[in-house]
């Protein structure tokens, strides 16, 4: 019911905003003659990278001018531009429940049928078709840039301490004791910025409450009390291995702090390694997956869906937008924006071949991933504040028992 209570919402919002509003915003003709299209992107991490591939696709088109937006708070503002009836001719945005409940409500443009679609690894076409739902039929986006949660490390601080990359969880927490013992930070947080501990949260809750979790929520089949109480004491365990204030340091003051030498182990996503190079180009780093479990075999790496490409079903401009989406999806730019990100590619023979992968590469060539937990949370429920909440205050079953009610308030609306 929450799938149709959404999509019915937001469709009921966009035809009555495209009652009052018309059919677009404008037009995107320039006074030069050039076709002007609006790229709008939720992440900051990968500007520069779009710039370049822009003004690369613009020397290619001369007649094409693209004018990225990248907003803070930008799945809100997509949200209420969507209201305005005012959205985007394309859209780069993540695999998550927002992407969802926009296809959901009849505005992005239907890939079913297009060349672009068939390069894509089917893998990552089903995590995106997931969050859409089984009622909506079509496939409106094109996974494009795909991501991980890992473990990062100082390679020299590890290797000075003795320490083997870990296999399990016992063997995860006996690292961050002899780094704690030695008078090293074990893990450096950045908890000011509520998403991050999101980082860890979805590592331990794809591998103990499994990747079904959501759908049986919904179903009335599972809650976070019962499937989330061991992920919840680990949550404590690994920020009791953090520095004098966790809560006081945000992601960009972390990158500089990890990249200039504070904290052995880093709980962040591949996209942070280009930010802590950028701070400091000679640091050596390493990647893992977290070890959840005691059993390596269970321990998968939280892989997921960071770009999907799409475009405003209703832009006046589909021959433009459709030539630019297909400069992107060449396999060539492909490799350019997953060398410069550090990113994996959802397009097939398109590879991520950096050694600093090297501890990873292994769960992609055998398939021992999992999805993001929290890209399957209704939109809008604030997981990553209520996790906040519980890392300061400690109170595990006030916080289960709160993302439990906070999950059905969202279904309910």
């Amino acid at each position: 019911m929450l799938k149709k209570k959404i999509a019915m919402g937001f469709m009921s919002v966009a035809l009555g905003a495209a009652i009052l509003a018309g059919c677009s915003s404008g037009d995107g003709a320039s006074g030069d003659g050039k076709v002007t299209l609006q790229l709008f992107s939720n992440k900051s991490e990968n500007i520069n990278t779009y710039k370049g591939l822009i003004k690369e696709f613009e020397e290619q088109n001369p007649d094409i001018k693209i004018k990225l937006d990248t907003p803070p708070e930008a799945e809100t503002v997509l949200k209420t531009r969507l209201t305005k009836n005012d959205l985007p001719d394309l859209m780069a945005i993540g695999g998550n429940a927002t992407y969802g409940e926009l296809a959901r409500a009849g505005v992005l443009h239907d890939f079913s049928d297009s060349e672009m679609l068939k390069t894509v690894q089917p893998s990552y076409v089903d995590m995106i078709g997931r969050l859409v739902g089984p009622d909506t039929e079509g496939t409106f986006g094109l996974p494009y840039a795909t991501n991980a949660n890992a473990v990062i490390y100082n390679k020299e601080k590890v290797d000075a301490l003795g320490i083997e990359v870990p296999k399990t969880w016992d063997e995860f927490v006996a690292a961050l004791e002899k780094a704690k013992q030695a008078g090293e930070i074990p893990i450096y947080f950045t908890l000011k910025d509520a998403w991050t501990g999101m980082i860890a949260w979805n590592s331990l809750g794809a591998n103990i409450a499994g990747e079904d979790f959501a759908e049986k929520k919904n179903k009335g089949e599972a809650s976070f009390v019962e499937s989330y109480d061991e992920a919840a004491d680990k949550m404590l365990t690994l920020t009791s291995f953090g520095h004098k204030d966790n809560m006081g340091v945000g992601y960009g003051d972390g990158n500089n702090a990890f990249a200039g030498g504070k904290g052995v182990f880093y709980l962040q996503g591949n996209w942070a390694i280009p930010e802590i190079k950028k701070a400091n180009p000679d640091i050596q780093l390493g990647v893992f997956a977290m070890p959840v479990t005691n059993d390596p075999a269970q321990n998968k790496l939280v892989s997921g869906v960071d770009v999907v490409l799409t475009m405003n079903k209703d832009t006046k401009h589909k021959e433009e937008t459709t030539k630019f989406l297909e400069f992107m999806m060449d396999k060539e730019t492909a490799k350019k924006y997953t060398d410069e990100q550090k990113a994996f590619s959802a397009i097939q023979d398109v590879f991520q071949e950096d050694p600093v992968f090297e501890g990873i590469k292994e769960n992609f060539e055998t398939g021992a991933l999992t999805s993001f937990p929290d890209h399957y949370y209704p939109a809008g429920m604030g997981a990553d504040g209520y996790l906040q909440e519980y890392v300061a205050k400690k109170d595990k079953q006030k916080f289960l028992k709160k993302l439990d009610a906070e999950w059905e308030k969202v279904q309910n609306r």
